[in-house]
């Protein structure tokens, strides 16, 4: 397989950089656009890269690429983000993801594979983005492939469904049933066994949601085998669930933690706590949400092996 150029659009952390460097691909980073602050500075100081923030709008590239990977905004899709919609007029930050078709039409060389990562929300038939988008990327010659994938299957012990859209350029083999699926690790191994105490929980308002609904239709759910999604919110009533103590008490989970359950060690922890700072007596909404906004890295191993396996087998066919 020849060294695969790569653009990663809403780049976040660079979790399919992470996952590329793993399975040993032979790559080259062509491009990376993210305009979170945080985002981009952890990811240079992951990769040792020189990146400024940046903003896909207007956004323009004309070196070829074999790879393009973009992960736009969520939230609008989503039901915490009230299904706002990413309609290509409605403004919202998930309707960013017509951006890409955008510069999709206007590359000189358009990329073999392109992937796109979203909640399951989008899904949705309230809105006909995600049609729309199929039908604009067959337009440009792509046929797509999509399933919604949960990390629970990849080791993972995180409840997080995701749908990915595998696009080629020209007839698309991609087999999401050749996927490699591995048993859900324990929980345990990704927890810290020491925790300041500023992780506890103390609100009372929270204290009350455990194991009910609110009015809001809110509550507080209990961690047993595995956590629930991590959000980008997690220092208020946390989507992915509270640690029980077993003592009456019950904490949050820690910045490092979300971090293991998207699929980063500690050494990629370590590198970004340089450039995004904890404070000692609260917890930090900007590592919650670089956790929450990225992709489980596991999850991209799979899906890239099953490139991997597509690419050499086309290789061979070639000699």
């Amino acid at each position: 397989m020849e060294q695969l150029k790569v653009v990663e659009l809403f780049g976040g952390i660079g979790a399919i950089r992470k996952a590329l460097e793993r399975q040993k691909f032979d790559f080259k980073v062509v491009d990376y656009v993210e305009n979170n602050k945080f985002a981009v500075d952890s990811y240079n100081a992951l990769f040792n890269e020189e990146y400024y923030p940046n903003s896909v709008v207007r956004y323009e590239i004309d070196v070829p690429c074999d790879f393009l990977f973009h992960g736009s905004p969520c939230q609008d899709f989503s039901i915490i983000g009230r299904r706002q919609g990413g309609k290509k007029d409605s403004k919202t930050r998930s309707s960013l993801l017509f951006e890409t078709i955008r510069i999709l039409k206007e590359m000189k060389y358009k990329p073999r594979w392109v992937i796109w990562e979203n909640v399951k929300g989008a899904l949705s038939e309230e809105y006909s983005s995600f049609s729309f988008y199929l039908e604009e990327m067959e337009k440009l010659g792509y046929q797509n492939k999509f399933e919604i994938l949960n990390s629970i299957d990849f080791g993972i012990p995180q409840k997080r469904e995701r749908v990915f859209v595998i696009s080629f350029l020209g007839k698309n083999e991609f087999d999401f049933s050749k996927l490699e699926k591995k048993k859900m690790a324990k929980l345990e191994d990704f927890l810290q066994s020491d925790f300041d105490e500023k992780y506890i929980v103390t609100q009372k308002s929270i204290l009350d949601c455990i194991g009910k609904k609110t009015t809001t239709q809110k509550r507080a759910r209990i961690i047993k085998d595995y956590v629930y999604t991590i959000m980008i919110k997690q220092v208020r009533l946390p989507n992915s669930g509270l640690v029980d103590l077993k003592n009456g008490k019950y904490r949050f989970l820690t910045e490092r933690e979300c971090f293991r359950l998207m699929g980063f060690d500690d050494e990629d922890f370590e590198r970004i706590l340089k450039v995004v700072k904890i404070d000692k007596n609260k917890l930090s909404s900007n590592l919650y949400k670089l956790a929450g906004n990225s992709i489980v890295v596991n999850v991209l191993e799979a899906i890239l092996k099953e490139i991997r396996r597509l690419e050499d087998k086309d290789e061979k066919i070639s000699l």
